[in-house]
């Protein structure tokens, strides 16, 4: 099952302030719900991403690097993928990034999620899948912001645990909700590991 997704969401610093955190993969994946990272050198770095999809809880272990890095245009390409650690399902995904200064000293971050699902949790459908993103999202901006003004504490649901986004609709994928990443967003189901 394919997917395409496209996001945004708000954070609350200056655009220079984000890209370079935004840059530092160490900071940024354990804001994501279910994530932890192996090893980064370089462009490329390893993980793996637990998440709960309806009654399935799937862990993904995988690699990700970075095809495109943009600075002046602060817009990052990146293109990650995965196997299930117990079973033969796969995720891929291939994710662009970009941030824009907001008139109020604030930056809107997009990303747009092209991601592919086999085995199990891909019988929950597009639908399923975008909620559950949204989720996903929503936790990581909210996690992000607080890395970003240095609250580490305060983060939901980030780091190491199971990404407790299940959706609430059946299997027939009716309600596909995707919008903009993080505030009131979806984006990708299977985060890059």
């Amino acid at each position: 099952m394919s997917t395409r997704l496209n996001n945004r969401f708000t954070v609350p610093v200056p655009v220079d302030q984000a890209w370079d955190v935004l840059m530092d993969v160490e900071r940024v994946a354990p804001c994501m719900p279910g994530a932890t990272l192996e090893s980064a050198e370089g462009d490329s770095f390893t993980g793996r991403v637990r998440v709960k999809v309806g009654p399935i809880t799937v862990t993904y272990q995988g690699e990700a690097h970075f095809t495109e890095v943009n600075a002046e245009e602060r817009r990052v390409e990146l293109h990650a993928g995965g196997k299930e650690a117990r079973g033969s399902g796969t995720a891929s995904a291939t994710v662009s990034a970009g941030l824009h200064e907001r008139d109020d000293g604030t930056t809107e971050v997009t990303v747009d999620t092209d991601f592919t699902v086999t085995g199990r949790v891909a019988q929950f459908g597009r639908g399923v899948m975008a909620d559950v993103s949204a989720k996903l999202v929503d936790r990581f901006a909210e996690n992000l912001a607080a890395e970003l003004q240095g609250r580490e504490h305060e983060q939901v649901g980030a780091g190491g645990g199971s990404a407790q986004a299940s959706a609430a609709q059946g299997v027939d994928g009716s309600r596909a909700s995707a919008g903009a990443a993080g505030a009131g967003t979806s984006a990708d189901a299977i985060v890059p590991p």
